[in-house]
């Protein structure tokens, strides 16, 4: 033990402390070996805590990044998988209302979750996708507190609209309402899933989609039961199905969003320069947005022109197959992605991004060659003779434009993190634009004009892919700051 220096005493040279001999050491040799051993030990050991870590420094990195991969792939395998789930559960529910409901109502509905979809996206005008930008929760935080702000006011100006029809005749009340619940509640939903996206929250993300897939069709056969098959029992089920989910993921994410949403933080003048700040969100990405939604509909613009029923039977059903794989690549791919891409910045951001745009081409092409083939297979060797002879040959044609669609989803999102966000709100126009001439053109739905719009989706892939593999990560859209 060190004993304690009078530090105001004048040095002198003489000691202070214990008295020791002339030179300290010991006297006896036994004792002078062991303090050499004892000494020689010391230093070995502060050798080792010296060099190990700087040995070892690479080692803590690497188990890191095995870590990640580890965990990556657990949460993408587990997010997969609830989605799957999700879609087996909502399918028996949908095939018992098709039975019990006639067509024109399937059609009714079908139109009123289209509306209540495009609407949904405008209604944070894309300020979710600032969540993104950056791994600061101040910078989230504000982000949030502004995308609420804008959803309250723009929800607001859809009650005064829907009011207005009402007391037009246009519409009718009990639809109105039904309508501004399922917008609510769609654009709660985007909020909180991007929020749930950013903090890589993915077990809140998948058992929300078995939530919403139980819910949903049980709510519509129930409602069925006493409404009868009337389009008012499936525009409530999907109302407040997706009112419960919003319920659900709110729930879950409670304790962020107490955080986020503490009346202290709230600002006026934080809410206007956050909006000034971001305000190529609305500029940019909402219009590319809305533009994608419309493209990814360009088959259908094309069966109201059918002289052939047979073919507008088969392009139908080929839709809502190759919808499904694509919709569940989106879903499964668009939160691992953004979340990773959230950790990086700078070039290691572009670098990341290039790497992750391979991988989902790689599994893009061999999902849908495979559904391709085994669509062409299945047709020759069951179908062939009968009504739904020739579908084959549809899914094969229409699989280039949905494949191009599913992994256009993913990088469309990735357009948070773009340099040049208006050239992607321009290369989905030019693609809109071109789908709707060509369908003018043409004159009927035919394989070939199927073709041709497969092949303009791919062209709309390949600016993307430009996009992604070129303006991804030194600036980021909407971060004037």
């Amino acid at each position: 033990m060190i004993d304690i220096v009078d530090r105001a005493r004048t040095p002198t040279g003489e000691r202070h402390g214990r008295p020791a001999d002339a030179d300290d050491l010991p006297e006896n040799p036994a004792e002078d070996a062991a303090m050499a051993a004892q000494l020689a030990l010391t230093r070995v050991s502060l050798a080792k805590d010296l060099i190990g870590p700087a040995s070892a420094a690479a080692s803590p990195k690497a188990a890191l990044s095995s870590l990640a991969k580890r965990a990556g792939f657990r949460n993408g395998a587990m997010l997969a998988l609830r989605f799957v789930q999700a879609r087996l559960l909502s399918v028996w529910g949908l095939l018992l209302a098709a039975a019990l409901c006639p067509p024109q109502v399937f059609a009714d509905f079908a139109i009123f979750a289209a509306l209540a979809n495009l609407t949904s996206i405008a209604v944070l005008l894309r300020f979710e996708a600032v969540f993104f930008q950056n791994n600061d929760r101040l910078r989230l935080g504000r982000a949030f507190r502004l995308a609420v702000a804008t959803g309250i006011i723009f929800l607001a100006g859809a009650v005064i609209a829907v009011l207005f029809a009402a007391s037009q005749g246009w519409i009718l009340r009990g639809f109105g309402a039904l309508f501004l619940i399922s917008l609510a509640s769609r654009a709660a939903i985007r909020l909180l899933l991007a929020e749930a996206t950013a903090e890589g929250d993915f077990a809140t993300i998948g058992n929300s989609n078995i939530a919403q897939a139980l819910l949903q069709p049980g709510m519509m056969i129930l409602l069925i039961w006493p409404l009868g098959p009337i389009a008012l029992a499936l525009f409530a089920a999907d109302a407040f199905g997706h009112a419960v989910a919003a319920c659900y993921l709110a729930w879950r994410r409670r304790g962020s969003l107490l955080r986020l949403m503490h009346p202290s933080r709230w600002s006026l003048t934080e809410l206007i320069m956050a909006g000034w700040q971001w305000r190529s969100s609305p500029t940019f990405l909402l219009p590319s947005a809305l533009l994608s939604f419309g493209f990814s509909a360009a088959p259908l613009l094309a069966l109201p022109m059918s002289s052939n029923p047979v073919l507008a039977a088969h392009v139908a059903l080929a839709t809502r197959l190759l919808d499904m794989p694509a919709q569940m690549f989106g879903a499964v791919t668009t939160p691992l992605v953004m979340s990773d891409l959230r950790r990086h910045r700078g070039h290691d951001q572009q670098k990341r991004a290039r790497l992750l745009t391979l991988g989902m081409v790689a599994i893009v092409v061999a999902l849908f060659t495979a559904i391709a083939f085994v669509a062409v297979s299945t047709d020759e060797l069951l179908l062939s003779g009968t009504k739904w002879g020739g579908i084959g040959e549809v899914m094969a044609i229409m699989a280039l434009f949905y494949g191009s669609g599913a992994l256009a989803g993913p990088l469309q999102e990735m357009g948070a993190f773009s340099s040049r966000p208006h050239s992607q709100m321009t290369a989905n126009a030019v693609a809109l634009a071109a789908a709707a001439i060509v369908v003018w053109g043409f004159g009927s739905l035919s394989p070939a004009l199927l073709a041709v719009i497969g092949l303009i989706s791919l062209g709309r892939l390949l600016l993307h892919l430009r996009l992604t593999w070129t303006a991804i990560g030194d600036q980021r859209v909407a971060s004037a700051s």
